[in-house]
């Protein structure tokens, strides 16, 4: 199993991952991570995290998912997002980004844990 990578570093608007360049807000999983740009499905801060957006990672292998809610809790996750998490039976977890980032490296040491990262409001 690929590993997920690390986080290295969490701040406003920046944050570092291995292996990745740095960046604003992120997607990651088994195996690696991109940049997230939220323009790709038109997502917002409301409604907010789109099937669409998860659904990479579970291409990737993401047995567990956390999903962070901003700085701010600004970011909400739509319904329809948990459902089809819950349809594929993934673990998932929804915490502010620096709580999120937390929890985020401790599953990545044992786990196949994706996640969406957004490190402003």
């Amino acid at each position: 199993m690929a590993a997920s990578p690390q986080i290295t570093h969490i701040s406003w608007g920046r944050m570092e991952v291995e292996g990745l360049a740095p960046g604003k807000d992120f997607k990651l999983y088994p195996g690696g991570g991109r940049p997230w740009d939220w323009s790709e499905h038109g997502t917002r801060h409301s409604p907010g995290i789109q099937p669409a957006d998860v659904q990479e990672l579970l291409d990737h292998g993401s047995m567990v998912i956390v999903l962070s809610r901003g700085m701010e809790l600004r970011l909400q996750t739509m319904p329809e997002t948990l459902s089809l998490l819950e349809a594929n039976g993934i673990e998932v977890h929804i915490q502010e980004t620096t709580a999120a980032v937390t929890l985020y490296n401790t599953l990545a040491q044992t786990t196949a844990v994706g996640g969406l990262f957004h490190s402003t409001c």
